[in-house]
């Protein structure tokens, strides 16, 4: 697969400001692995005002930033969208504003590539929204939870939505499914976490008291044979963070191939779940350019309604 046949010099625009020149560079080369940028940026083939730069640094307007030609093996490559995900993707924004948009993610597509994932939502955006010079992560979530995600269409909306962020000024709330019956009156969940190394690569997190302070609220919002649906508000962003506080808590997620129990397990195919029930189901953030609220939610998918339909059965 073939990127670029020639060198390209380009100009940097207002919008791309403060952008490290990893992230500039992964926007504008499609299909290009990760492991290739920091390659090309590492020989000094990617040069700023004719001088090489490391993949951190930040560019200023009228940089001009020198792109070599580059020539991807096919195994290397980031995977081209097909047009199932990229249908996909058009049918999830939920809303969208002048710098920003939010996503209704499906589950099982993780947000970014790397690990063995070939593509991630953010790369394949990037191919499906050829219109946009700027497009970030303002947040993550797990691969396998879906709902809503918030993206960066400018570098000073990113900067503005990073310190609402920060500044716990961005509210979440989540809906999952757990097993057994949540008590009403436990409505915190209060524990340091941890991550660890499983041993395959694998990224886990357990409670432990050297672990980082965290904090979830928990609210009862329909009781079943088994299980209990709860609302989920993080107060701290730890990886993890509900999944684990919610096996802490006795009560794991269902669908949680990481952290739940074979009685969930049990419970899970009997209601036909597939996934983990864990759905991003609203997003309250101030708007970076006026800071008026705005407030998202994102429906449960069909999947996810019909096992809270056979659980009431």
């Amino acid at each position: 697969m073939a990127e670029g046949q020639e060198v390209q010099w380009i100009e940097v625009t207002e919008g791309q400001v403060g952008q490290r020149v990893d992230n500039f560079l992964m926007s504008r080369l499609k299909g290009v692995p990760r492991s290739m940028v920091y390659r090309i940026v590492r020989k000094g083939e990617v040069r700023v005002n004719k001088k090489r730069v490391k993949a951190d640094h930040r560019l200023e307007v009228g940089d001009m930033v020198r792109i070599p030609p580059i020539r991807v093996a096919p195994r290397e490559a980031v995977r081209e969208v097909s047009d199932n995900l990229r249908d996909l993707l058009v049918g999830s924004v939920l809303l969208e504003g002048p710098d920003w948009m939010v996503m209704n993610k499906p589950s099982g597509l993780a947000v970014h590539g790397g690990s063995g994932v070939k593509i991630g939502l953010i790369e394949a955006l990037r191919q499906v929204r050829e219109d946009l010079d700027f497009l970030e992560l303002v947040h993550r979530l797990d691969r396998d939870t879906s709902g809503c995600l918030l993206l960066a269409k400018s570098r000073p909306a990113l900067l503005a939505l990073n310190a609402s962020l920060k500044q716990h000024q961005m509210n979440k709330q989540y809906l999952a499914l757990v097993g057994g019956r949540w008590p009403a009156r436990r409505d915190f969940v209060s524990a340091r976490l941890d991550r660890y190394d499983a041993g395959n690569g694998e990224r886990r997190v357990r409670v432990d008291a050297a672990g980082k302070v965290s904090r979830t609220r928990f609210a009862v919002r329909e009781t079943f044979a088994g299980a209990t649906l709860v609302e989920a508000e993080p107060i701290t962003g730890r990886t993890h963070q509900i999944r684990v506080h919610a096996a802490h808590a006795g009560h794991a997620l269902l669908g949680d191939d990481k952290y739940g129990t074979r009685e969930g397990t049990q419970l899970s195919r009997r209601l036909g779940l597939g996934r983990l029930f864990l759905h991003a189901a609203s997003l309250t953030f101030p708007e970076p350019t006026s800071g008026r609220p705005v407030q998202i939610r994102a429906p449960l998918g069909p999947e996810l309604e019909a096992v809270l339909a056979r659980a009431r059965d």
